[in-house]
């Protein structure tokens, strides 16, 4: 089994096979990130806002633990309940299509919430056992927007450009302990229920102030016209390869849109 660096001596008694933590796991990447992770033989503690075991197999390698990112009771309760872990990936999201004129800023909040604060909150819980056991990957899950200029994601890119900036900074705090910190950007996926989420279960013309209708519609005549797209799996293969690099790479494209993006950047 593949040894992420630090290597096992310094994993704590009673602590052999490795085990990652996901957030966000009971649809999209999440899951198939928990799905690949088993797959290599990983312990995997898969969790969510609302716990559905019946959503991945039934093994002694995965456990669904509740955990809303927004909630620092709930983060407590959530990594007691896991006890050490080796990888954290932070893939829990909110995402947002919009119109910024016509974004109500209570939902501005809520994005950031979840993508951003929640993403520091989780990750602030792990590193006293990385820091202490001398080894530890986190893992931060943003998107190819943070990578182009992209409308309609003002609010979303906003909160995924400050994990990278948070990410690229952590990483430099972490160095000296021998832990990781890493961003996988995924590009667009047809297959995730992103579009209906992204409008928070109404539509993006509620959005969208009538002087921005034309835009808007060419904008989404673009991307649903775009031939290349990535797939769950390419984030799944892209999270393990952050997982077990050790070359200091901070960054990790996901899926052929977004390593065309970050190789035109």
């Amino acid at each position: 089994m593949p040894v992420l660096p630090g290597g096992s001596h310094h994993i704590a008694k009673g602590h052999t096979m490795k085990t990652v933590l996901i957030t966000g796991t009971s649809s999209g990447y999440g899951r198939e990130t928990a799905l690949y992770f088993h797959s290599q033989g990983w312990n995997v503690i898969a969790t969510m806002r609302t716990p559905r075991p019946d959503l991945l197999p039934d093994s002694d390698r995965i456990r669904v633990v509740e955990l809303d990112v927004t909630k620092p009771e709930s983060i407590t309760a959530a990594f007691e309940a896991a006890g050490p872990i080796d990888v954290l990936v932070n893939n829990a999201g909110v995402p947002s299509i919009s119109v910024f004129e016509g974004t109500p800023m209570a939902r501005v909040r809520e994005v950031f919430e979840t993508n951003t604060f929640g993403v520091m909150a989780t990750t602030q819980a792990v590193l006293p056992q990385f820091r202490e056991r001398g080894s530890g990957v986190v893992i931060n899950v943003t998107s190819s927007v943070v990578l182009g200029h992209m409308p309609l994601s003002a609010v979303y890119k906003a909160s995924k450009i400050a994990i990278e900036g948070f990410t690229s900074s952590l990483a430099l705090e972490l160095a000296p302990f021998g832990v990781q910190a890493k961003t996988v950007e995924p590009g667009a996926c047809l297959t995730t229920n992103f579009a209906a989420r992204a409008t928070n279960g109404g539509t993006l013309d509620a959005l969208v102030p009538a002087p921005y209708a034309a835009f808007v519609q060419k904008t989404m005549d673009d991307f649903t016209g775009q031939d290349v797209f990535t797939k769950e799996s390419d984030v799944a293969e892209t999270v393990w390869r952050a997982a077990h690099d050790t070359t200091g790479q901070l960054r990790f494209p996901a899926g052929p849109d977004a390593v065309w993006l970050a190789q035109a950047k």
